[in-house]
């Protein structure tokens, strides 16, 4: 037998309500993965919680390789297909989301309304619902492979004090502007940088696409031929991969155009009052977020897991993500959660009565008599050119956009 342990070694004993609670493990990135979301769930579903925040791709190859390792999938739609062809997920019930029929149409039909633009790409109504087989597709059926949450329509951000107020009337077309010489930036993600790329190379008419959320080889040739031509010239100041990034690029002056996520303009700092965000008359490029479930959940494991997608939907997460400009599915319930300030700014387009804070609570992120760029919800929703989408040729299109971030960054070296 082994010797005794020491009584000054013994652990106290755990109590039962140690030993019950259960952990949930969530995979994502940074877009929806903020403490303030984690501490909040935990203290309303009374069970430990998790984040990992990887990169894009570093989020969607373990998702799809290592499934085991975590318990809800938190991504993007663009980034659901190779997920669930490796068989890492399983079918989500909405029979127990009971936030389900109050999610709004954008994701279950693919516009916010029978009259708005739906986009071209990977709309999530497009591979929202299971199908007989397995597949993913449009038909509305009981089971989803990832319930919708939280999303935007993002364009661009420029400086006014080098292009103006309201320049070109905001095309896409002037990223390509002879201002922009040297000042250029892009998101460094084929998934979506391609297509602010994509959008502004068919905006000054280098480039025309049958189908921009579905690109042949031939047009990827040619809409690349087309960017080096414009790294020669010298556009671009470099491909970034944070919004934290992006907030640094305008705040240094080293770019005065380029991609932006909305909570880059959250971080702006004395720089804010020049940088505008851009509402394209060509339309916006969408990106729709969503939770899925991992294949090996089962029992009490999987109760949590459904118990944290119906809290996701219930109001504070979306207020949460609100207040970094981003919108969730069920508008109705964050209204519940927002100051009135803040609904009629974040949601409604209207003028800041107060200043506002962001996600942490306590920094102010927009000013009393700000608007926000592109009006309401419902407009801005209504405007959609291009969802961020991994097309049939994206391996080909991401080899080609590596060899593109590598010739853009050297350059800066």
């Amino acid at each position: 037998m082994p010797a005794a342990i020491p009584k000054k070694s013994r652990k106290p004993p755990q109590s039962p309500a140690l030993i019950r609670r259960r952990t949930l493990r969530v995979l994502g990135t940074d877009i929806s993965l903020l403490e303030p979301v984690r501490a909040r769930a935990v203290a309303d579903l009374g069970f430990d919680i998790v984040f990992e925040s990887l990169d894009f791709p570093s989020c969607q190859r373990k998702a799809a390789l290592n499934p085991d390792s975590y318990d809800v999938y938190d991504q993007c739609f663009h980034n659901l297909d190779i997920v669930w062809f490796w068989g890492a997920l399983q079918p989500i019930d909405t029979g127990r989301i009971g936030t389900w029929a109050r999610i709004n149409d954008l994701a279950k039909a693919g516009g916010i309304d029978k009259y708005a633009s739906r986009g071209y790409g990977d709309a999530p109504a497009n591979k929202l619902y299971v199908q007989p087989g397995l597949s993913l597709g449009p038909e509305p059926s009981r089971w989803i492979a990832m319930l919708p949450t939280v999303h935007n329509f993002d364009s661009f951000g420029y400086d006014k004090r080098v292009f103006g107020e309201n320049a070109g009337r905001e095309s896409w077309a002037l990223l390509f502007d002879p201002r922009a010489k040297g000042k250029l930036a892009l998101v460094d993600e084929p998934a979506i940088g391609l297509f602010d790329a994509a959008l502004s190379a068919e905006a000054v008419g280098a480039v025309r696409f049958k189908d921009i959320g579905n690109m042949s080889v031939a047009e990827v040739d040619a809409l690349f031929a087309f960017l080096h031509a414009k790294c020669r010239e010298g556009f671009f100041q470099r491909c970034w991969s944070s919004a934290q990034e992006a907030a640094r690029l305008f705040r240094e002056r080293q770019v005065a155009i380029q991609s932006m996520w909305s909570p880059g303009y959250n971080v702006l700092g004395e720089a804010s009052t020049m940088i505008t965000e851009a509402a394209p008359i060509e339309g916006y490029r969408a990106w729709h977020g969503g939770l899925s479930l991992a294949r090996h959940l089962e029992g009490a494991a999987l109760d949590m897991a459904y118990a944290y997608l119906h809290w996701w939907l219930s109001g504070w997460a979306g207020a949460a993500m609100a207040r970094q400009g981003y919108y969730v599915s069920v508008p109705s319930a964050v209204q519940n959660v927002l100051s009135a300030a803040e609904w009629d700014y974040w949601y409604e387009g209207g003028e800041a009565r107060e200043d506002l804070v962001g996600a942490d609570g306590a920094t102010i992120v927009v000013r009393r008599g700000a608007r926000r760029s592109g009006g309401s919800y419902r407009e801005r929703a209504s405007r959609i050119a291009v969802w961020n989408t991994a097309m049939d040729e994206h391996n080909y299109v991401s080899r080609l956009w590596a060899r593109f971030v590598a010739e853009t960054n050297a350059r800066q070296r």
